[in-house]
């Protein structure tokens, strides 16, 4: 499903935020990225979304191999790829229910078909009697929740998450990553970017780590995750 084979990342100036990334995710699997802030996290996950390009080495995601899919393929690509992002990115005048029907406006589905999708996802994160509300009436659980059914709205292969928690409470945190879990065991791939190690650590779930850009192995040390076994070739 998600292949790294000697991934590279350096942006302009210079700075290489990913080094020799190999890994392999498959299809249906649930896992975590940790590190450190700066490690590379978000990086990784932008490069499966085509959000950014590796600079290089070869990503495959779906059977597609990135560095082929350019021009309008990028957004036919992306439509089975669902991604959510700690900041919540909502549009503050639009419902709720505008919100999460975004996506699939943008494709072009019609209304009876938004209407239903779009109901069933806020179902699924418990938030279907809020469709008409405004963003800034909810909470920020709740607004994080809007987010999650936007990117599950077009019923995407691969959910993407950039520290989905990192801005909520305890509970509230494990509440979510609940439904993460809920939606991977429908059979859609999930990987999340987290440096909450002792809550991910509970899900029993593959645990790639990284420290400068790099996957640490069990043998290194870096005074924290590195004792994880990450899932990588």
């Amino acid at each position: 499903m998600i292949r790294f084979a000697d991934v590279h990342m350096r942006y302009p100036g210079g700075n290489e935020a990913l080094r020799r990334i190999d890994l392999h995710i498959e299809q249906g699997a649930m896992a975590f990225v940790t590190g450190r802030s700066g490690a590379g996290k978000s990086t990784l996950l932008r490069l499966i979304a085509l959000i950014e390009r590796h600079s290089r080495g070869q990503i495959i995601v779906n059977g597609q191999n990135l560095e082929r899919v350019t021009g309008r393929r990028i957004a036919l690509f992306r439509r089975n790829i669902g991604f959510t992002f700690q900041e919540h990115r909502l549009l503050g005048d639009r419902t709720v229910f505008d919100n999460v029907a975004l996506p699939l406006v943008v494709a072009g589905y019609r209304y009876q078909e938004i209407r239903k999708r779009v109901q069933a996802a806020l179902d699924r994160v418990g938030l279907l009697p809020k469709q008409k509300s405004l963003p800034m009436a909810l909470s920020g659980g709740e607004q994080q929740r809007v987010g999650i059914a936007r990117a599950v709205v077009h019923r995407p292969a691969v959910l993407l998450a950039d520290e989905p928690t990192g801005n909520l409470d305890p509970i509230l945190s494990w509440e979510t990553m609940m439904l993460f879990e809920r939606f991977n065991q429908v059979g859609v791939t999930v990987l999340i970017a987290s440096h909450s190690l002792e809550m991910i650590r509970r899900l029993k779930k593959p645990i790639i780590t990284l420290r400068d850009g790099r996957i640490v192995t069990g043998t290194e040390t870096d005074d924290g995750p590195a004792d994880e076994t990450p899932l990588a070739d």
